[in-house]
């Protein structure tokens, strides 16, 4: 029987959040590519909440949009509501957070997608990666779909996020489909067993959604977006994607609540033995939460509507796989959901994925060239976490086709290299999760500065428009030239300096001392000390500050003043970082043949074969005695 053959120069496998970020990131830098989907209905879908954003996600956003992919310009234009989280802190850990019209994100993605030249949307199930094995090193060929269709390339992006094997559990119901009922990728994991690729299974969840019109939002507490947005991609000014925001909603479990879980655990499938994958820690099912903290007495349940023209709402914080009946009388025990009336049932989703341990940090397999993968697929958690290694893949597997280095952003230069360095480095038994607490230097990593530490590498890489960058440096050369200025301009004790920092109960001086010294000061900041800067008047009429003033600007002024100390103490942690970073391993190196290495480690470098000393240093189970012995072995 005759089959359908073409040949691609690249092929991504699944539309999800690392599917669409692969699939541009390789068509806008000129990659033939291809993007099976088994379904057109899952490209960029939201199966969970529909929100982009939030503590540390919102970092990824919007490094994603500094390297020119496109997440961030995606819920520009489909969010609802959005809020700037973590204000009454520190600029480190501030994150951006959108509420999206879950249709809408997905439609939009789609348009863009189906309208990028060198790039074909196809429906289908792919069934086999075709490697070959006849040579030393394994070689990706391509892939086979499940009708027999044989699609040529030199690089393949495995992006399946919860689809391999998916089965969705309640109570006793097992439904083998992906999310929202699609179906599922059911002989991949096969092919890629025989890849000499292991699976595992990890598990995640959802909960309910709820009729709107059954809902007495008088018993909750109403949560507003933010009057002025920001928004994610630094292509965007916030007046020009302004719009009617929709409130989201804040009520409590209770006691009633958490004895109805107690008396019904032994029908969860977590409890019960049904569900055998691992679930993620950081976002637990409400019955995990009342039987791990039974000391609480209440947990927190978001109400959020999942677009503009719907009435299903997500019941954020009760994400559950309990029987239907459970379901139906825990979340009427909750104020405000007593009458509510379920249009979707929570449930819990298996599926098979990785071990990225395989993985090198360009998000090539090892052992297959060629074969890249991103996103759930690495056991990874979140549509941000997939969108950021969906674009690095798609960036290294471009670069590597185009025969130029590939790119790898280290810990010291965005969460995208922490999250990545995690993943490839520590050994993950469930699926991990983004956090600002994973990043040492988070100081130097703010979600405001994700443009001035990666806009660089999108226009070298192509991603970024000439145009886009060339605004983009202007905005750094006023930047810097402001802090420079600021740092040398000097005032003195002078009756109006002293009227001045009365006037705003501040400390007069004694001695002269820079305006970026005055600056420093908590009650003062770059705009409101205008009036003592002589300078400022004629610096307002040159074309560059006339044209490039904004308050993302103004902001980044006084974090970099403000902040200088705590700034530069981490550059100087970067520093000693980048030293072990840069003492490369062989990668033809034998550990069994280090003399003094404890047997663990050993093992673990072996097994993990890290590229240099800063990666080996942070191996589970390799300690500061056995690094020592390896620098020592390397410098002999």
């Amino acid at each position: 029987m005759n089959n359908l053959e073409e040949t691609y120069d690249a092929v991504v496998i699944g539309a999800g959040h690392a599917g669409c970020e692969a699939a541009l990131a390789l068509a806008r830098m000129g990659i033939e590519t291809i993007i099976f989907t088994v379904s057109m209905d899952s490209v960029a879908m939201m199966p969970c909440n529909p929100n982009i954003g939030g503590s540390s996600k919102g970092h990824l956003v919007r490094e994603i949009d500094a390297l020119g992919g496109e997440m961030g310009k995606n819920i520009d234009k489909t969010y609802i509501q959005s809020k700037m989280l973590n204000r009454s802190k520190g600029p480190a850990v501030h994150s951006l957070r959108a509420q999206a019209d879950k249709v809408e994100y997905t439609k939009q993605m789609r348009i863009t997608m189906q309208n990028t030249d060198h790039l074909t949307l196809r429906q289908a199930e792919v069934s086999e990666i075709i490697v070959d094995d006849s040579t030393s090193k394994k070689r990706v060929r391509g892939v086979r779909t499940k009708s027999g269709a044989t699609y040529y390339a030199k690089a393949v992006i495995i992006c399946t996020g919860v689809y391999l094997n998916a089965r969705c559990i309640y109570g006793d119901v097992v439904n083998h489909t992906g999310p929202n009922g699609l179906s599922a990728a059911t002989f991949l994991s096969d092919s890629l067993v025989k890849s000499g690729i292991p699976v595992r299974r990890f598990k995640t969840g959802t909960p309910a959604r709820i009729d709107k019109r059954s809902i007495d939002f008088s018993k909750m507490e109403e949560q507003f977006g933010d009057e002025k947005i920001t928004p994610f991609s630094f292509t965007n000014k916030a007046e020009d994607i302004a719009r009617e925001q929709i409130s989201c909603w804040l009520t409590y479990t209770n006691e009633t609540t958490h004895d109805i879980i107690r008396a019904n655990i032994d029908r969860s499938p977590l409890f019960s033995g049904a569900i055998e994958g691992t679930g993620p820690r950081y976002c637990p099912s409400i019955e995990d939460k009342v039987m791990k903290f039974a000391d609480k007495n209440r947990h927190q349940v978001f109400i959020e509507p999942e677009g503009e023209f719907t009435n299903e709402m997500y019941i954020g914080g009760m994400s559950s796989s309990l029987p239907e009946d459970v379901q139906y009388a825990m979340y009427r025990s909750v104020p405000g959901l007593e009458n509510a009336k379920i249009v979707r049932n929570a449930y819990a989703i298996e599926y098979d994925c990785i071990s990225a341990l395989m993985l090198k940090h360009t998000l090539e397999f090892k052992d297959v060239d060629g074969l890249y993968s991103a996103g759930q697929m690495n056991g990874s958690s979140g549509y941000e976490e997939a969108g950021a290694q969906g674009i690095m893949a798609g960036i290294n597997a471009a670069r590597k086709l185009q025969g130029k280095e590939e790119v790898v952003l280290d810990r010291s230069q965005a969460y995208i290299g922490v999250l990545i360095d995690d993943l490839v480095t520590k050994e993950t038994k469930e699926p991990y999760r983004m956090m600002t607490s994973r990043a040492e230097y988070r100081l130097l990593l703010r979600q405001d500065n994700a443009d001035l530490r990666l806009t660089d590498i999108g226009h070298d890489i192509g991603l970024i428009s000439d145009e886009r960058y060339d605004a983009f440096c202007k905005k750094r050369e006023l930047i810097n030239s402001e802090v420079n200025r600021l740092s040398e301009t000097m005032v003195g004790g002078n009756k109006k300096v002293q009227a001045f920092l009365e006037a705003h109960d501040s400390t007069t001086l004694k001695t002269a001392v820079s305006l970026a010294d005055i600056i420093k000061r908590p009650e003062l900041d770059y705009e409101s000390i205008e009036e003592i800067d002589a300078e400022r008047v004629e610096i307002k009429e040159t074309s560059l500050y006339a044209e490039n003033i904004s308050e993302d600007v103004i902001n980044q002024i006084n974090i970099e003043i403000k902040y200088d100390g705590y700034i530069k103490r981490q550059q100087s942690q970067v520093e000693h970082f980048k030293k072990l970073e840069d003492k490369k391993i062989p990668a033809s190196l034998d550990y069994n043949d280090v003399s003094n290495l404890r047997k663990e480690a050993r093992q673990k470098l072996n097994d993990i074969r890290p590229e240099n000393i800063g990666q080996a240093s942070r191996i589970s189970g390799v300690s500061p005695a056995d690094i020592s012995v390896l620098l020592i072995y390397l410098n002999s």
